[in-house]
């Protein structure tokens, strides 16, 4: 009995030797793992004990582990989900099982889980009862989380993975892997069955023709009738071959994939290459023929301009043999005064890929040849197309002469419906002035004076319908001088609008819409309210049963896009003044008429036909535009286009007429230059009757020594069209020899006074012919009034 006590204690003491070195272990592999933690359960005393990593990897109280504690504790915070099977696996660790490794979570502080792999053995004693259960637990959250994301990359990049041991006839494979194959997902699968699914012609995944022996590592493509659908899938082997620690031997570590679209759009490039290298030789085919055949010329040059080639064309184009001009550079036959032109494109063409020129080339014969090229560039060479438009250049130019002859026919043709038309009412007006003055002369001669205010009214009117066809003749022209200043269109349209109910008559219905916020407009107020009148009539005329008529002003600001190509108008603001109406409208054909001098749709003797081209030019001379908007039976809008005024300040709108006689002279010294001795009488005469003291000159010749001179001159008043120094020129002298002196210009017409604002300079005023005797007088008097 003694004898057998003394075994025991051996065997016990032995046992605990053991376990204090199991211990030290497991304490240097916890201390060396940072993310490993211990346990001991002691088994017959039911009492667990773990270190302080145990209890916060559990969220437990690190004193209560260390003293030691219910077993219980060791379930503490594992994932509900995962609790059955391990308490499984432990309940067999606690029945005498020798082994534990579980993988399962536990639940963290912020509510979330970590994954865990517990590992653990069980002691026995010496009767082979369980009496310590010890392990460690190692946190394998982020090896799951890569785990994780491989196998969805695995998946979603349609790679499957395997693993095979030498000498062994199964291999461990992925889901992918058993995907590609069309197999049900496993982790290990006999080689046979993978190689059975493998095409005859095609290398096996793994050989076992000899089991033992390393695989061949190459990478190889095969076949595979997959399992589920019978698809046949092209599959690739990629992998290499590791040392296998547990078995000491080689484990080949690869993957697969599928290559299906990749290989048939292999098979569609070799069938494409063959294709094309089929359409290349017939291409070469077509270019041998073009290359011979082509009446156009085909060249190849070098960098330095140097030809290599050239096409068959060249000996029939140009009459060089080909064999002469390869070697030779390009300057050399072309034509002298197009070779510094040459050179400058040819060093474009080596520059860029494509380059289009035209040069004349010489012919054998001497003459030149105009040669169209397209040059394109591939490495060091140009390869050239040329083509001989020498014929229809020659045929352009033809065509340019006659199309010049035939616009100068068509103006010829304008001027002489244009002369024709102002003779026809010319003469009218001629006959209304010539005959009313006969009769004034023949009453007076008669002394019959009772009814001469009757003639000489006929004559006056006569005369100012005459001064109106001038007038528009000049705007239609853009040669009328206009005084462009500020005008606010909504004043003006505003102050016309008794004039417009009056015109309109009760027939037509009038309205007025004026924008607030309508920009000034930068024109002519007298004409700009001649061109709106002459707008209103004409809407008036076209609803001859009544209708609408409207008069509307806005804004707008037109931008390059805006404008179609020819147009006039440029990009800016602009105030646009529109006046629309109900009538019968106007065809295509009419409209593009509508601006013609003397173009009418009215009767004979009810318009003149320069309305619309008054205000066309008006509008032209402005800076503006016109457009006309209309369609036979519902009505017209013709829109005004007149350029915004950036000045801010008051317009200066046209004063309103005084009545009365016209203002007398106090004595003041007036020069008088004019060349037409009618006008210089008038003038002349006139002055003298108001009161001053008038010097007279033909032109500038007479007026530069009175100007010179000593005498008084208080203000000038001269023609513009003067013979040999024209009025602004003789103005200039006067100014430098009298620098107070103000000065007045009459026209008819001057193409330099066309605009007020750029011919005349301070001091200087202008009245335009034909005026109304009381209008000169109170500008003379106005100017000396100023000067005063």
């Amino acid at each position: 009995m003694t004898e057998d006590m003394s075994e025991a204690t051996d065997a016990l003491v032995q046992i605990e030797a053991e376990l204090e070195r199991a211990r030290r272990r497991l304490q240097l592999t916890l201390d060396a793992a940072g993310e490993t933690c211990g346990w001991e359960w002691d088994i017959p005393r039911k009492r667990f004990v773990a270190d302080a990593r145990f209890a916060a990897m559990t969220q437990q109280d690190p004193l209560t582990l260390a003293d030691g504690t219910s077993p219980d504790r060791f379930f503490t915070s594992i994932h509900p989900d995962d609790l059955k099977r391990v308490k499984l696996a432990v309940a067999g660790m606690l029945a005498g099982s020798e082994v534990l490794s579980k993988e399962y979570r536990l639940r963290r502080n912020d509510g979330g889980y970590r994954w865990v792999h517990a590992s653990g053995q069980t002691i026995l004693d010496a009767n082979d009862d369980p009496l310590t259960f010890s392990g460690m637990l190692v946190d394998i959250t982020e090896q799951k989380r890569i785990s994780e994301q491989l196998r969805i990359a695995q998946s979603a990049g349609g790679i499957g993975t395997f693993e095979h041991i030498v000498g062994y006839g199964t291999i461990s494979v992925s889901e992918q892997f058993c995907r590609l194959f069309g197999l049900h997902p496993t982790r290990v699968l006999p080689i046979g069955t993978l190689n059975d699914l493998i095409h005859p012609d095609d290398e096996r995944v793994i050989d076992l023709s000899d089991p033992d022996a390393l695989q061949n590592d190459r990478h190889i493509e095969f076949r595979v009738t997959r399992a589920d659908d019978g698809a046949e899938r092209w599959l690739a082997r990629r992998g290499e071959y590791v040392d296998d620690i547990k078995s000491s031997g080689r484990r080949y570590v690869g993957v697969i994939f599928d290559v299906t679209d990749a290989k048939r759009t292999q098979e569609s490039l070799h069938a494409a290459n063959d294709a094309l290298a089929k359409l290349a030789q017939e291409s070469m085919r077509e270019r041998n023929r073009v290359w011979n055949n082509s009446r156009d010329l085909f060249v190849v040059l070098d960098i330095a301009g140097v030809f290599r080639d050239v096409s068959p064309a060249w000996a029939e184009i140009l009459g060089h043999d080909p064999d002469d001009v390869i070697g030779r550079p390009i300057v050399d036959f072309v034509w002298p005064e197009d070779v510094d032109l040459v050179r400058a494109e040819m060093r474009k063409a080596a520059e860029n890929v494509y380059n289009d020129l035209e040069i004349r080339v010489s012919s054998i014969d001497g003459a030149p040849r105009t040669i169209s090229w397209r040059t394109s560039r591939e490495d060091d060479r140009i390869f050239a197309y040329g083509r001989d438009v020498t014929l229809e250049k020659e045929q352009k130019t033809i065509l340019e002469q006659t199309e010049a002859q035939l616009r100068q026919a068509q103006k010829m043709e304008a001027v002489g419906q244009l002369t024709g038309g102002i003779a026809h009412d010319f003469n009218n007006m001629l006959t209304g002035v010539i005959g009313a003055l006969s009769l004034i002369k023949r009453r007076i001669a008669a002394n019959r004076l009772d009814e001469l205010d009757k003639f000489i009214n006929a004559a006056t009117s006569s005369a100012e319908r005459a001064a109106a066809l001038t007038h528009r003749l000049l705007a239609f022209s853009r040669r009328q001088p206009l005084d462009r200043q500020p005008v606010d269109v909504n004043g003006l349209v505003t102050s016309m609008e008794d004039l417009f109910r009056r015109t309109l008559g009760e027939q037509v219905e009038l309205l007025i819409n004026l924008a607030p916020d309508t920009w000034k407009a930068v024109t002519d107020h007298n004409q700009l309210e001649s061109a709106v009148l002459n707008l209103v009539i004409n809407a008036r005329d076209a609803m001859p049963e009544g209708g609408k008529l409207t008069v509307e002003t806005s804004n707008v600001v037109l931008s390059a896009s805006d404008l179609a190509q020819g147009e006039t108008l440029k990009p800016g603001s602009y105030v646009v003044l529109a006046v629309s109406d109900t009538g019968i409208g106007m065809s295509e054909a009419t409209i593009e008429k509508a601006f013609d001098p003397f173009f009418t749709t009215k009767p004979i003797g009810q318009g003149t036909g320069l309305g619309l081209s008054m205000i066309y030019g008006f509008a032209q001379q402005s800076g503006g535009h016109v457009h006309i908007y209309s369609r036979v039976g519902l009505g017209t809008t013709i829109k005004l286009y007149l350029p915004r005024s950036f000045d801010e300040g008051a317009s200066n709108d046209a004063a309103l007429k005084q009545e009365g006689a016209p203002p007398r002279g106090e004595g003041e010294t007036v020069l008088v230059v004019e060349d037409d001795n009618s006008v210089r009488i008038l003038v002349v005469d006139l002055l003298k009757e108001l009161g001053y003291r008038v010097v007279e000159a033909i032109d500038g010749v007479q007026a530069i020594p009175v100007i010179e001179g000593p005498g008084r001159i208080d203000l000038m008043v001269s023609d513009v069209g003067l013979p040999g120094l024209n009025g602004r020129q003789l103005a200039e002298i006067a100014i430098s020899a009298r620098p107070s002196l103000k000065i007045l210009f009459i026209t008819g017409y001057a193409a330099a006074a066309a605009s007020r604002a750029d011919f005349l300079a301070p001091g200087m005023e202008m009245i335009t012919k034909p005026f109304a005797i009381d209008a000169l007088a109170k500008k003379v008097r106005e100017m000396l009034s100023l000067r005063s």
